[in-house]
């Protein structure tokens, strides 16, 4: 049982730590709400020690009087619930099917996983050169073969291709997640309710499915947070044309056309409180199931 004593020293030999957590989230979060109520134009020449203009709210009326505001929320949360759904229907699948003993199992978890540790930047490059070229990709191949005329992804079914980039990322991190879940069940569940006649139907949305509850909201959780501030993929395949241009990438637009970073500042408090409000949604979803 811990003391007093040790406790207290527990706290000290992690003050260092959380006092520099707080630094590196607080320091850029008070910088941004600062910025976002001034005229800040660094591109332009101008300096904080020069002072900056106090504008109050006209970056944020002008952020959201925005035609491309409304657009680009709507495809955020497009984009992330459909990479939502390809993870947790084929991580589920994936994860019951590494489950079964199968040869090379362990280079076959391998391969699976591999994709996550691939850079965005990288794997972007890989589908829009190698799978999605409406000439030379693999995809164009494809359809020739079976007599259909290629389709330029990044251009017909940009969206779509986006999301299918960012779901091939984040598929083996939800495999992952997921068969470790289902590697703590008790199979002594499944054999019994295989005894007693249960199909496999059965056995998987009453018993298995159940079980991963919690996997499921914690993966749910943690791509939400990352998909939301995507970038580096629609950066190098569409560069935010033929609708997928997310709020953050309308930030990086409005900064780069105007060259004012309190404009810039404005949206990405915009992007917090989105951020926010999914999380919030999110974290009564996994205390519900946590509980």
């Amino acid at each position: 049982m811990a003391t007093k004593a040790s406790r207290s020293a527990a706290r000290i030999m992690m003050a260092p730590a959380v006092v520099l957590l707080l630094g590196w989230m607080l320091v850029p979060l008070i910088l941004t709400l600062w910025f976002s109520f001034t005229k800040y134009l660094p591109m332009r020449g101008d300096s904080i020690e020069r002072g900056l203009d106090w504008v109050g709210f006209d970056n944020y009326a002008r952020f959201l009087s925005s035609s491309a505001f409304w657009p680009s929320v709507q495809t955020t949360l497009v984009m992330v619930g459909g990479v939502l759904i390809i993870t947790l229907v084929f991580g589920i699948l994936l994860a019951m099917l590494l489950d079964q003993p199968i040869w090379g199992q362990g280079i076959v978890r391998i391969l699976v996983i591999a994709p996550f540790f691939v850079m965005p930047t990288v794997s972007a490059l890989v589908w829009k050169n190698m799978m999605m070229d409406p000439v030379n990709g693999i995809f164009s191949h494809l359809w020739r073969f079976f007599g259909a005329e290629p389709i330029a992804w990044l251009q017909d079914a940009s969206l779509t291709s986006i999301i299918m980039i960012a779901s091939w990322q984040w598929l083996p991190f939800a495999t992952l997640i997921l068969l470790t879940a289902i590697q703590s069940l008790d199979s002594e569940q499944l054999e019994a309710a295989e005894i007693d006649g249960a199909s496999p139907l059965s056995r998987f949305f009453y018993i298995v499915l159940p079980h991963l509850g919690r996997a499921i909201t914690i993966v749910t959780l943690i791509q939400t947070i990352f998909l939301l501030s995507i970038f580096a993929e629609i950066f190098v395949t569409t560069g935010g044309a033929f609708g997928t241009r997310t709020l953050t990438f309308l930030i990086f637009q409005r900064v780069i056309d105007s060259q004012n970073i309190g404009l810039g500042s404005a949206g990405g408090v915009y992007a917090i409180i989105l951020a926010n409000i999914v999380a919030i949604f999110l974290m009564r979803i996994v205390g519900k199931n946590l509980d």
